[in-house]
């Protein structure tokens, strides 16, 4: 697909696009589109079902922002924007030129894609067990372990995905990743996101057993 889709305005919320890797992964056609590094990433996964979702991520991606920027999928390119805490070659991935900005997650059977005038970080998650969430929490902001400790194991284990989605989602958006420090910033774990200076946060209704949020900055930058 190319051309078609009108680009989010600055004050206008992001696009936000869910794919199921199982409705896709039978399509036989698309790895054309990816360029030469992603080719490589998709074949060195061992499991045919790692393959499967990343091509189903990376080729939607291209024919997504192909429509926005009326570009062939294939002839899209991508570079990395510099690192906000050490200024290196590893910040947001970006289209070349530098709009839209986009953010790319997946997780099981669930592409989640967000595309917005403004930087913006998505991210989507299988629900953990409540072992996987009692460890990660620790690494969370102290009010966020608090909320978490005075909960029963069924509200915690969601209330921790909320969370985690909320700040990974943040991170990305920001560029830093997870060498930011999940522990900086509180963005709660609460049925409503916190309060982010300069961040708007959005849980994102995705299947059951899933986690999703979104961060999209106030500004352009």
């Amino acid at each position: 697909m190319t051309g078609g889709l009108e680009r989010p305005g600055v004050r206008e919320p992001a696009h936000v696009w869910l794919l199921r890797v199982s409705s896709y992964k039978a399509e036989s056609d698309g790895l054309d589109v990816l360029d030469a590094a992603e080719r490589r990433r998709h074949q060195a996964f061992v499991r045919a079902e790692d393959r499967d979702r990343y091509a189903v991520a990376h080729v939607g991606l291209r024919r997504l922002l192909g429509a926005y920027t009326d570009t062939a999928p294939g002839e899209m390119v991508f570079v990395r924007e510099s690192c906000p805490l050490c200024a290196g070659p590893h910040g947001r991935p970006a289209v070349s030129g530098g709009a839209p900005h986009f953010s790319l997650s997946h997780s099981g059977d669930l592409v989640l894609i967000a595309v917005a005038a403004n930087p913006v970080g998505a991210d989507v998650e299988e629900i953990p067990a409540l072992s996987v969430a009692d460890d990660v929490a620790r690494t969370l902001h102290p009010l966020e372990q608090a909320e978490l400790a005075a909960l029963a194991p069924a509200d915690r284990v969601l209330a921790f995905s909320r969370c985690w989605t909320r700040k990974e989602a943040y991170l990305k958006g920001t560029g830093e990743g997870l060498a930011g420090g999940p522990e900086r910033m509180y963005v709660g774990t609460g049925p409503e996101p916190a309060a982010v200076a300069g961040w708007a946060l959005a849980d994102i209704p995705v299947d059951d057993g899933y986690g999703a949020a979104i961060a999209t900055a106030s500004t352009p930058r």
